[in-house]
Parts: structure tokens; C-alpha cells; sequence
């Protein structure tokens, strides 16, 4: 009667525990290897989950329930981000349960970065020229001045 007594109460003790799920006892998922590469090589990748390293390199990342991405930084070089997808297969009886990525490895090719755009300060407009002065014509001189005005016709004689 105590065996009874003992396993009904360790029974109401699990059962009152809401913290308690079936969850709970199955093992964590093995962190997956992700190869990362760029060109140029030695670009700062850096994954969406925390770790990073200079490539080519391999990172060790705890397997995400959805897919994650990796930014490749490389001074003169445009970012590049890609999109990682986690596969997971579940197995069965004569295979293992794996995770995998796509792409595999990770690969991005940096774009160098253009020249800084040219700062155009603002245009004055140009003051407009004043025309210089003709030197005075010396008076007496055989040749009028060009930009004269012509001079008035003397009026005919008179004749009576």
C-alpha cells in the first residue's frame, strides 16, 4: 500500500508543476559549422546570431529555428549582406535527425566602393563686365571714334 501511496503522490506533484513539459527532456541541438568566404578574402563577417570572424573562416552558430544572415564589411568594399537558410531534417529509424544550410559555404563577392560624390558648392552668378572707355579721341585727329555717333549733317548753304 505505501508503493501506491508514493507513486500517486510523486504523479500529483509532476502534474501540478506547470513548468514541467516533454521539451524539456529532449537535448539542445549541436551548434552548426557555417564556412564563410568572400572576394576579396579578409572581410569582417559578422552573422545575424552573434558570432564572426575575418574570411575565409568557419563559425560555430546555435542551430536558429529560422534562417539568419551574414554582413561582409572590408574598408573601400560595399557591404554585402546574405540571407541563410536553415534546413532541418528529422530523420528516422536508420538515419540521424541533421541541420544544414543553404548557401553552403556562405559567399559574397564585395563591390569596391566609387570615389565620394563631388560636393558642388553653389554658383555666384558673374557680375556683368562694364565696358571700358574708348581712349579720347585726340581732338584733331584725321579718324573719328568708332562707337561715335555720327555727326549731325551741316545744313546746306543758303541761296537767295
Amino acid at each position: 500500500m505505501r508503493r501506491v501511496f508514493v507513486i500517486a503522490v510523486a504523479g500529483l506533484s509532476l502534474a501540478g508543476c506547470s513548468s514541467f513539459s516533454l521539451d524539456s527532456l529532449k537535448p539542445t541541438p549541436p551548434p552548426i559549422q557555417v564556412q564563410l568566404e568572400s572576394t576579396p578574402p579578409g572581410a569582417d563577417a559578422v552573422t545575424s546570431l552573434g558570432p564572426g570572424c575575418k574570411t575565409p573562416c568557419q563559425v560555430s552558430v546555435p542551430a536558429p529555428d529560422a534562417g539568419f544572415s551574414v554582413t561582409f564589411n572590408l574598408p573601400k568594399f560595399e557591404p554585402a549582406t546574405v540571407a541563410v537558410r536553415v534546413i532541418r531534417n528529422p530523420g528516422d529509424f536508420s538515419t540521424p535527425a541533421s541541420t544544414t544550410v543553404d548557401p553552403s559555404p556562405v559567399f559574397a563577392e564585395l563591390k569596391p566602393a566609387g570615389p565620394p560624390p563631388k560636393v558642388h558648392k553653389a554658383m555666384r552668378p558673374k557680375k556683368p563686365k562694364k565696358p571700358k572707355a574708348a581712349p579720347a579721341a585726340a581732338e584733331g585727329s584725321p579718324f573719328p571714334e568708332p562707337n561715335a555717333a555720327p555727326p549731325a549733317a551741316a545744313p546746306p548753304p543758303a541761296t537767295r
